[in-house]
Order: structure tokens, then C-alpha cells, then sequence
């Protein structure tokens, strides 16, 4: 995820140890007008996620991407590939123009241990891998998506997330990846349990994760799941397991390339793993792109994340939507600029429906 474009990372040697510097800064203006209709639960599209408490904001910031100072390292000993990579991220927008800016986001912290025999092994802390295919080729990956204000400032802004699939979230890991077969492999991860933000804790059992992906001439398929239990903090109140499936697909063909993606299940949430406790939900994604030149990628892609019942978690909402039309123009190697203008939709079970139309421009640099 943190080289999507080839990056020009400094590499040295030190005695068999290869090592790499490199990185990404990105900046995006966004602007949101959001409607006052009183939708509740994590509503994107209402005043208080989507404009950050107002009518309308702008905002200078990251888009779905933070900022980040990525070192990755490698060697070959005793017959086995040794790898890792430590990721230091940090965030451009604040509401403040004298408070110190100090937040640190450690997303990646791991090592990888394997060979074409045995597959790889990984230990330490990464991204999940149910919806890492998903986010990963979204076009927004690169600009905005979705520009809600309340994330932005202190954060990034959040793509599809919450309106087309959930979060792939960061997990201290133990992860299997095995040997290429019939063109795929399987990735079984042990993962450390998470708490849901307010009401349950982990437990005692891992949460676990899995996936097979299979790909060939342009072509690519995965499908996966993951599992946690929830245990209750707070008396009378149950216990729940969190459970999903995803299935999805990409293909490129010529300038053309369109992705879909689909996941269900109890307890995923909206912007993390059970924050709307052990509600059913689904989540789909299609998305097509258009290479109009060497340089400029052209694209569209519509995302609807939709509780299928009315708990008391879910505050009433029933789905967040977007819709997100894009440029993206490689100005260079190494930099990126992007223009985006979407609508982001929310609707209660009631029928109440609110909607934030947002535009965004700006740019990114790997290096």
C-alpha cells in the first residue's frame, strides 16, 4: 500500500543488509456543503462527520493517505528471505494555527521471515488483510474520496470507508502467505483482538482473518474473511461475534480497468471493527478507470455501505453512499495531482435522507 506508484526510494548496503528510504507527502483543499437533515449514527453525509460541525469547511490536508517516512530493509540468510518495514506517519491538517502538530501514526512495524518453499511468514504490526484489495485499488487511494471534515483534520480523509467497504484496519499480526499455487496463494493471519471503542472489550481469542487470491493476464479474484469475539464491559448487555466475507475482482484491459468488490457479514462496522456492535451490514464497490493518455487516468467509482437491520447501535442510519468522478495526472515520476468531485449520501431507516457534495485538488509525491 505505501509504494502504489514506483517510488524512488534511497537504497544502501550495509555488510548483506539492503536498505530503503523512501516515502510520500500528499496535500489536498477540500471543500463540503452539507444539509441539516437529522440522520444519526456515524452518518458521513451529516453536519457533524461530513463538515465537521458546520454548514460548510474547508479544509488544506491529507487525503486518504497520511504523510510517511517509510524505511524497509532486506537480506537473504541461511536459505530464507529476511524483510521488514517500519512506516512513521504523521497528518498535515489541525484546527489550531499554534498547537504543536504531534501526532505519530505507527501503522507498520513488522518483519517477514520465508522462502518458495515454505511461503512467507510476518510478525509485528500491518494493515488487516480483509478489504486490503478493495482499498487498494481505489482510485481515491491516490486523491480523496469521500472528503469528510471531521476525519481530516487530525487525520485523512476516508475514500470508500464507511461507504463501500470497511476498514482494513492495523493489527499486531502473525501472518502466513503461502507459496504461488495455480496461479495464487492463501494468507492465513493471527491477528491481536480489538476493543469496539466504548462497549466491549476483546477477550481472550485472537481475531482471524484469511484470504485466497488468484490472478493471470490482467486478471485478478480474492475472496476472505475474518472473525473476532466481543466480550460486554457493561451488565445486561451481550456478548457478539464479529464476522465477514468478502468477494471481489479486478481486471485491466488496455487503458481499461474496473474493479468490484463485495463484503457482508455481523458486527463489521462502520469506520471500525464492531463500533455499531453485532448489526448485519454489506458493503459493495464498483469502480471503472480510463487511461486518456500516458499521464492522465480518468475515473468513477460508486460505493454503498447499508446496515440490513435497525439496532439500537446503528442510531437509526441505514446506509452511507458516495459517488466520486476523478483526474489524475502524473505530472511527473514521482508526483501525482488529482482533481475529484463527489457526493456522499446518508439515509435513516425513517426514510430521512442528507447529502454532502464535496470537491477536492491537490496532489502527492512518493519518493
Amino acid at each position: 500500500m505505501l509504494c502504489t506508484p514506483a517510488a524512488q526510494a534511497v537504497e544502501f548496503e550495509a555488510g548483506d543488509w539492503k536498505i530503503d528510504v523512501g516515502g510520500f507527502i500528499n496535500a489536498y483543499y477540500t471543500y463540503t456543503d452539507c444539509g441539516d437533515e437529522p440522520v444519526g449514527g456515524l452518518a458521513l453525509a451529516g453536519q457533524a462527520l461530513g463538515c465537521g460541525g458546520q454548514d460548510a469547511r474547508s479544509t488544506i490536508g491529507n487525503g486518504l493517505l497520511p504523510n510517511a517516512l517509510v524505511t524497509k530493509f532486506s537480506t537473504e540468510q541461511s536459505g530464507y528471505d529476511i524483510g521488514g518495514t517500519i512506516a512513521i506517519m504523521a497528518h498535515t491538517a489541525t484546527s489550531s494555527a499554534i498547537a504543536p502538530n504531534s501526532g505519530v501514526d505507527v501503522r507498520q512495524a513488522f518483519f517477514t521471515v520465508g522462502n518458495a518453499d515454505i511461503g512467507t511468514f510476518k510478525l509485528g504490526r500491518d494493515y488487516g488483510v480483509f478489504g486490503a484489495n478493495a482499498i487498494l485499488t481505489d482510485m481515491t487511494l491516490l486523491g480523496v474520496g469521500a472528503p469528510i471534515q471531521a476525519t481530516q483534520r487530525g487525520r485523512v480523509t476516508l475514500g470508500h470507508i464507511g461507504a463501500g467497504y470497511s476498514y482494513l484496519g492495523h493489527y499486531g499480526q502473525m501472518a502466513w502467505t503461502s507459496p504461488a499455487f495455480g496461479g495464487g496463494n492463501v494468507t492465513l493471519a493471527v491477528m491481536s483482538p480489538v476493543d469496539n471503542g466504548g462497549t466491549h472489550d476483546s477477550g481472550s481469542a485472537p481475531q482471524l482473518q484469511a484470504q485466497y487470491a488468484w490472478s493471470g493476464e490482467g486478471f485478478k479474484v480474492w475472496i476472505g474473511g475474518k472473525q473476532q469475539k466481543f466480550e460486554s464491559t457493561i451488565d445486561g448487555m451481550d456478548d457478539f461475534t464479529m464476522s465477514g466475507a468478502e468477494l471481489g475482482a479486478s481486471l485491466t484491459a488496455g487503458r481499461f480497468s474496473a474493479l468490484a468488490n463485495v463484503q457482508s457479514g455481523k458486527g463489521l462496522g462502520i469506520l471500525s471493527d464492531g463500533d455499531q456492535l453485532d448489526t448485519k451490514s454489506s458493503n459493495w464497490l464498483v469502480q471503472g478507470t480510463f487511461a486518456a493518455t500516458e499521464k492522465l487516468k480518468l475515473g468513477a467509482n460508486y460505493g454503498i455501505s447499508r446496515n440490513r437491520d435497525e439496532t439500537p447501535a446503528t442510531g437509526g442510519l441505514e446506509s452511507n453512499a458516495n459517488a466520486t468522478v476523478g483526474g489524475y495526472y502524473q505530472l511527473t515520476p514521482g508526483v501525482t495531482l488529482a482533481l475529484e468531485l463527489g457526493q456522499t449520501r446518508s439515509e435513516a431507516f425513517d426514510g430521512t435522507t442528507v447529502e454532502m457534495n464535496g470537491a477536492s485538488f491537490g496532489g502527492i509525491i512518493f519518493f
